[in-house]
């Protein structure tokens, strides 16, 4: 049994909106180019020059009460004992019924085979400055642009066609004593993560130290994502 209980604060008052995060999670877990498992909401409003900008990061909430855990028949959605949501593939039907229970919108179909949108790719990003997905694949003769092995100690290292897929707090990573991806490559420091059961632990201090909110709380989750503070405090 875990004495553990895993969490993320967000400290939206250091986040820049760089995106770090979401690079540094697609290169970590091989996430296919149109999959966010970390993702960001924009917000804006007001008429120029009053305008306002809110730049709010998201990712799997890891919910105490996780809807897509509750409905899941095949237990492939699971708890596990230190509170991360994972998914089993062996156990995937690809009924998709987590998806559609997630109301969050982080969990993610592979409707083909993963990656296949790169391989077709015949537009570079820049334009006489970077080749095409297409021309990348045949030059390194790779199915993916990049792949991660360590993925796979703890969750398919590419999930399959038929599969769904989400974050998982980066479960192989803390198996091994390590931060998740995204905090670790955050350069303004705005993603702070450990353990809740230690209350000496950064997450703990900084829920006790600002007052915390999550996304729609009224769905009754109990997300282990909260956000602190805003940009312009």
């Amino acid at each position: 049994m875990s004495d553990k209980r895993y969490a993320m604060v967000i400290d939206l008052h250091r986040c820049v909106g760089c995106a770090a995060c979401d690079i540094a999670c697609k290169s970590e877990n091989n996430v296919p180019v149109e999959f966010h498992w970390s993702n960001h909401i924009i917000e804006t409003s007001g008429t120029f020059p009053d305008t306002r900008y809110n730049y709010i990061p998201t990712l799997c909430n890891h919910c105490e009460n996780a809807p897509c855990v509750t409905n899941c028949p095949t237990t492939a959605m699971y708890k596990n004992a230190d509170g991360l949501t994972l998914h089993d593939t062996d156990k995937c039907i690809g009924c998709r019924l987590c998806q559609l229970s997630c109301p969050y919108g982080v969990i993610w179909f592979n409707k083909e085979d993963p990656h296949q949108n790169f391989m077709r790719d015949s537009e570079p990003a820049i334009p006489g400055g970077t080749s095409t997905g297409r021309e990348v694949a045949q030059a390194t003769d790779a199915p993916i642009p990049y792949y991660n092995p360590a993925r796979a100690t703890t969750y398919q290292g590419i999930r399959d066609r038929g599969m769904v897929e989400k974050c998982t707090f980066c479960d192989h990573r803390l198996a091994v004593g390590e931060d998740p991806a995204c905090v670790v490559a955050c350069p303004a420091d705005a993603r702070i993560f450990g353990d809740l059961n230690d209350m000496e632990s950064p997450p703990s201090k900084a829920l006790a130290e600002h007052a915390p909110r999550v996304l729609q709380r009224d769905q009754g989750t109990k997300p282990h994502v909260f956000y602190v503070r805003n940009f312009n405090e």
